[in-house]
């Protein structure tokens, strides 16, 4: 008889003990076992883009509001001229390899090899092998010499 009245209350004591973890958590999380529900995937943001400097380029920094220098991007060629305005005229001055930026950045800067056989014929052409160019602050950048004077060269996409 003790066994039927002790009864209720192993049954009670058994259902306190195996239900003991706390409102919301697992019996996993309880007993130090970790989660087994997964987390929220967190939203990610798509991978930035390779900064694309492909397009025309114009002098920002010029003396002259119509003769300055502008500039191609197209491929893996860059293209620099002299343009005239007054005149409708156009020379070369830079014709060379451009690389591409792989990665998203704000700044890039590569040495383009000079086509010199295209150079050489131009009278305003550069008589380099290679020049750097540097693009920062959205601006493309390069030094320039011409009559025994050097400038940086500062120019914006259009």
């Amino acid at each position: 008889m003790k066994h039927r009245a002790l009864a209720p209350f192993v049954i009670v004591a058994f259902l306190l003990t195996g239900c003991s973890s706390s409102p919301g958590t697992s019996a996993t999380e309880s007993s130090g076992g970790g989660s087994t529900a997964s987390a929220p995937a967190e939203e990610q943001a798509p991978p930035a883009e390779p900064l694309n400097l492909a397009g025309d380029w114009k002098q920002t920094n010029s003396n002259s509001a119509d003769s300055y220098q502008a500039a191609t991007i197209a491929g893996d060629l860059i293209t620099v001229n002299w343009v005239n305005e007054t005149d409708s005229t156009t020379a070369l001055y830079w014709v060379g390899t451009y690389e591409s930026p792989t990665d998203a950045v704000e700044t890039f800067t590569w040495l383009s090899a000079g086509d010199v056989a295209q150079m050489e014929t131009g009278l305003l052409a550069s008589g380099d092998d290679s020049k750097k160019f540097t693009y920062e602050d959205g601006k493309l950048k390069y030094e320039l010499t011409a009559m025994g004077v050097t400038m940086t060269v500062e120019m914006e996409k259009q």
